[in-house]
């Protein structure tokens, strides 16, 4: 990469792309003005800013606005400073490991960090672990930062109940106890049915209770009793009721692969949920049946059919019609 000697070019670059910074000639890095462009674009381009500039207050704060972890680029006594590391945590979380021991005992930025980061009360100080209104409060933003928490805390019923509401994967954290707890594993599922995995045994190999569990993903099928996966029974009458949750796995993926070749299961998960196209044999892909019902359900699973299909007149058009909707 040639290096870039113009001013004005420079200029030019860093407001499109924050990180041509680093292919600019070394006294343009330390052009304030080029560098505070660069870091309102792309934050971590202060990785590349001259040591001077490193250690402007209005440039850091530019850059940690945008991007958290350029507080990593940053002069270290930024790490001391509330307003930044403030801001910092705010963009990202997990930039809390590294500050200043006095700050991770500052209640704001602990509970700002733990918007987007599990591991707040590992960084925090160690006082707040078991400090139950804080982590009541914290569970609240983040039900999976019980982890950290005071094993009292995970035996205590609110706070788990609070933590699943928000993050039914907190279940996994959770004393034993309440994994055996009926509205607190229910809880859990209504947010994720995916947590249904770290549930008693007791629920897991209930074939009621796994069923009305689907319905609130097929996700839940993760962690069910092995012998459901290969009922053809209670596959089928899995897949009617599955419900969908975007990024989680599908009930059709999870259950045993024998199932990818069944006409009919295939057909059933796709009226319920297109996305089980994807899991479908190649040979159920090409059926022309099947693909309708999948992009009458969800127009971008036509992606999945067969090359012949995704040129069919009539699925084309309802696939049209759906982005349109969507």
């Amino acid at each position: 990469m040639t290096t870039i000697t113009n001013r004005e070019e420079a200029l030019e670059k860093v407001k499109e792309v924050g990180s041509w910074l680093e292919d600019v000639d070394d006294k343009l890095k330390a052009d304030r003005e080029i560098v505070l462009e660069a870091v309102k674009n792309d934050g971590s381009a202060l990785e590349f800013a001259s040591k001077a500039l490193r250690n402007d207050r209005e440039i850091v704060l530019e850059a940690v606005r945008n991007h958290g972890l350029a507080l990593e680029y940053a002069d270290d006594s930024f790490k001391a400073d509330r307003e930044v590391v403030l801001e910092a945590v705010r963009e990202y979380g997990g930039v809390l490991g590294d500050v200043d021991d006095k700050l991770k005992a500052d209640r704001e930025i602990l509970l700002a960090a733990a918007r987007d980061s599990d591991y707040m009360l590992d960084d925090a100080d160690d006082s707040f672990k078991s400090d139950r209104k804080f982590v009541l409060e914290a569970v609240k933003i983040n039900g999976r930062v019980i982890e950290y928490a005071d094993d009292s805390l995970k035996a205590d019923r609110e706070i788990v109940l609070e933590a699943v509401r928000n993050n039914g994967r907190a279940l996994e954290y959770a004393d034993d106890s309440f994994k055996a707890d009926r509205e607190v594993v229910i809880d859990a599922i209504k947010e994720s049915a995916s947590s249904l995995q770290y549930a008693d045994d007791i629920f897991k190999s209930d074939r009621k209770f796994v069923l009305e569990a689907i319905k609130y993903g097929g996700s839940a099928l993760e962690g069910v009793d092995e012998s459901f996966k290969s009922d053809r029974n209670f596959v089928l009458e899995a897949v009617k009721i599955a419900g969908y949750e975007e990024n989680w796995s599908n009930a059709l993926e999870i259950v045993d692969e024998k199932f990818r070749f069944d006409r009919e299961i295939v057909l059933e998960a796709v009226k319920n949920d297109g996305s089980a196209l994807e899991y479908a044999s190649d040979a159920l892909k090409d059926d022309r049946e099947i693909v309708l019902e999948a992009v009458k359900s969800l127009g971008s699973s036509y992606e999945y059919a067969s090359e012949e299909l995704q040129d069919d007149p009539e699925i084309s058009k309802i696939v049209d019609v759906w982005y349109e909707n969507n």
